[in-house]
């Protein structure tokens, strides 16, 4: 383990107070006596009618104003312990550091998996390993790779946004259909060619700070939501194979610019998204699949409700016709033969305690949808339930310097 240098260290005090009035004042008079920012503070009841109180302060232990404050608070003669920083998994600080994790893929990757559509086709395979080599050696600050698209890469799009595009009138939330005209306007969204990540991303820097990075493919839940906690998405370039255009079994561009981006451009969907990654930062791998499935059950297959029926906000639905009319309650029929039941899927309040614990498909269409009020409901909703998550710190992101600010003593384990 290496002791975190960010902004200058963190010193967490364990110290035990008498309960009578004044008493947590005198040690916060000391702090600022000696100029020491105090960035945390709790407290609980302790032994003998005293009370324990946990302190987190800037700045290293050897430095002279923390020496000084530790030596006036020892003159009181009760107990007072320097506590190690707490050991958690690695994670990124600094928006820089997500080029550590943005290369690593879940699966085969590039190499495709034997099922996949695409297996058989070595022209595919060639030209989604060039794609792949643009999104690995991208790093923080380059200019986003521009793909020149083929013309059969741009007719599964244009299969793709123009079966969607009728549903998405009747079936997308009014957040995904005002930014969509939008995105029309500004970014010449339709569905005779594919958007570049670069336009798709300056527009939604513009609307939220939202920001998009290439991905060479599937990434592992605690890398993708670490990209989250940035306000930065992990978006494909590559574009799926022309022989199935209404399927994928991964994420991809038309997934990826139809379904995700936006959604992004909306605040309070943005917000919940950075919600979700800054709980998943530090996490234990348990909290890692909790946060997962909620970021499953909202940001790729959630929905609302609005005028009066059910819309959908979730990328997975937003970019697949099918599952898109079964999960706004088109039923069996209007669906065909993919819908797993003739009942059509059950719905439940938006919940994020119930969602972490739901398991769910990933070949089929879902049994289970849940539905929030509205946007600003399911963040609300998400906030509260990361609130009350067993964090081993608080974290926000400094929008100015794209670093993470943690509340407490920690030590990352090596990348």
């Amino acid at each position: 383990m290496q002791q975190e240098e960010e902004d200058g260290g963190r010193v967490s005090l364990l110290l035990e107070l008498d309960d009578h009035p004044g008493a947590l004042g005198a040690v916060l008079a000391a702090i600022a006596r000696e100029g020491v920012n105090l960035t945390h503070i709790e407290s609980r009841p302790g032994r003998a009618g005293r009370f324990d109180c946990f302190l987190d302060c800037a700045g290293s232990r050897d430095a002279p104003p923390i020496r000084r404050l530790l030596a006036r608070l020892r003159e009181r003669g009760r107990p007072l312990l320097v506590l190690d920083g707490q050991d958690v998994p690695w994670f990124p600080r600094r928006v820089e550091e997500l080029d550590r994790v943005a290369g690593q893929v879940l699966g085969a990757g590039a190499e495709l998996d034997a099922d996949h559509p695409g297996f058989r086709d070595p022209a595919y395979r060639e030209r989604r390993a060039r794609i792949d080599a643009l999104a690995r050696a991208w790093r923080h600050g380059d200019p986003l790779p521009e793909v020149a698209y083929t013309e059969a890469e741009t007719a599964t799009w244009r299969e793709v946004y123009g079966g969607l595009a009728p549903l998405h009138a009747t079936h997308g939330c009014e957040a995904f259909r005002r930014a969509l005209t939008a995105l029309g306007r500004e970014c010449a969204y339709g569905p005779e060619r594919i958007p570049q990540l670069a336009e798709v991303d300056a527009f939604l820097a513009r609307r939220t700070g939202f920001r998009l990075r290439p991905a060479p493919g599937l990434m592992a839940p605690r890398d993708f939501l670490a990209g989250l906690a940035f306000r930065v998405f992990f978006s494909t370039q590559y574009v799926r194979h022309h022989s199935r255009p209404r399927y994928t079994p991964e994420p991809d561009v038309c997934h990826e610019l139809i379904g995700h981006a936006p959604m992004f451009a909306d605040p309070d969907f943005a917000d919940l998204s950075q919600e979700i990654g800054l709980a998943s930062l530090g996490a234990a791998e348990g909290e890692i699949e909790r946060l997962a499935r909620c970021y499953w059950f909202s940001v790729e297959f959630g929905l609302v409700r609005e005028a009066g029926g059910l819309r959908a906000y979730g990328a997975g639905l937003l970019s697949s016709a099918g599952e898109l009319r079964w999960a706004c309650g088109d039923g069996a029929d209007a669906v065909g033969a993919e819908a797993p039941g003739a009942e059509g899927p059950a719905y439940r309040q938006w919940d994020p305690a119930a969602a972490q614990e739901q398991d769910y498909p990933i070949t089929r269409y879902q049994p289970l949808y849940y539905v929030a009020d509205s946007l600003l409901d399911a963040r609300e909703r998400m906030r509260a339930h990361c609130e009350r998550l067993p964090r081993p710190f608080h974290a926000r992101l400094n929008p100015m310097t794209g670093r993470i600010w943690v509340d407490r003593a920690i030590r990352r384990a090596p990348p």
